[in-house]
């Protein structure tokens, strides 16, 4: 009897032992560990940041920080934010260059192709450019040209090795998307890109299973049915079975800047309680976000491009830092708060922009 009774407690004790060692170290399935631990470094006050302000407001019990689950609502910039806006350039200017000069360069006019043939690292992304891209999809169905964006996607950028344009998203964000996502946060892409564009990009992405198209708001171009381009208000004319809609070549809006806020009022309806951006125009957004009428517990992050071994970032940490805190926002390092920010395949080219005739060298002599 004492034997077995010895047994008894030294198998217990071993199953004790088994079951400490097995949460402790791996995790056995259901004990997952802290959130975001992937892509983000142990360490990171930005991530701890994230993780200690959806602990506080999914906690019913906490009655006094607790968002329902209707109004927990995330908006997110895309170009820097979520994905690569250094091949060597924004995606969709990158695609209105290939469009111009490339791939349909008998569509466009000697303007809109001196107009992409100019463009080089550094410059700025307004709305003269915008309203070009307006210019040459002119005539282009709404289906036609997400379908060109998809087709570029898949287009080779010289600025990264083994980096298709679709491939830049950042995997430190992805993350951040699926855990805000997976907490019954319901997810915003505000993009300054165009919005066919953005959704095209969105739904071929690691994030277009926590993103809807609906849920995507970008820069808008006119759209009016084919064969009544030139006809002033859209009240005089009807859709029927088998019309298409086309780009008139004309130019609405930029989504930049407090444009951010006024298309989140008109197209939510809910103030969002987390904002994610990367640059000044997106502070309209992350104060919008971060306002005192804001009835929820509410913060703002900001994505700093100090990462020149990776990527090809060219921001201070420090001066960048200090100035985001300053206005609420809680800064995120790519050089030490992203743990990876690619697949390992994907390296930084030595060199970031080709010229047009080098490439054809290049090409050349292959």
């Amino acid at each position: 009897m004492k034997k077995r009774s010895k047994l008894k407690v030294l198998s217990m004790l071993l199953v004790m032992v088994m079951i400490f060692v097995c949460a402790g170290i791996t995790g056995c399935g259901s004990q997952k560990g802290k959130a975001l631990n992937q892509y983000w470094s142990e360490n990171s006050e930005a991530a701890e940041s994230l993780r200690s302000y959806v602990a506080m407001v999914t906690n019913e019990k906490d009655k006094e920080h607790f968002i329902p689950v209707e109004d927990r609502i995330a908006v997110f910039d895309m170009d820097g934010t979520l994905t690569c806006e250094t091949f060597y350039t924004y995606y969709d200017t990158m695609m209105f260059i290939n469009y111009c000069l490339t791939d349909h360069p008998e569509k466009v006019s000697d303007e809109l192709k001196a107009a992409a043939a100019e463009i080089r690292p550094g410059y700025t992304a307004g709305e003269e450019l915008a309203r070009n891209f307006a210019k040459a999809y002119a005539g282009m169905t709404i289906q036609e040209l997400y379908d060109y964006a998809v087709e570029f996607g898949q287009k080779n950028t010289d600025s990264f090795q083994n980096m298709r344009y679709i491939d830049g998203f950042y995997l430190p964000m992805v993350e951040v998307v699926k855990y805000l996502y997976d907490n019954d946060f319901t997810i915003y892409v505000v993009s300054g890109t165009e919005r066919t564009t953005s959704r095209a990009i969105i739904a071929n992405s690691p994030i277009s299973e926590y993103v809807s198209p609906a849920h995507v708001i970008g820069t808008e171009f006119e759209v009016k049915q084919r064969g009544n381009e030139d006809v002033p208000s859209n009240m005089d004319y009807k859709y029927a079975d088998g019309d298409d809609l086309v780009y008139t070549g004309e130019f609405i809006q930029k989504n930049l800047n407090s444009n951010k806020v006024i298309y989140i009022e008109r197209e939510i309806g809910v103030r969002p309680v987390l904002a994610f951006g990367n640059s000044g125009s997106d502070t309209s957004m992350m104060n919008y976000v971060l306002d005192k009428r804001n009835p929820y517990p509410s913060q703002a992050y900001m994505v700093v491009a100090d990462d020149d071994v990776r990527e090809w970032g060219k921001q201070d940490w420090n001066e960048k830092s200090a100035e985001y805190r300053e206005q609420g926002y809680v800064p995120v390092s790519m050089k030490n708060d992203f743990l990876k920010i690619y697949p390992d395949t994907i390296k930084r080219s030595e060199v970031q922009f080709v010229e047009p005739d080098e490439q054809e060298e290049g090409e050349g002599a292959a």
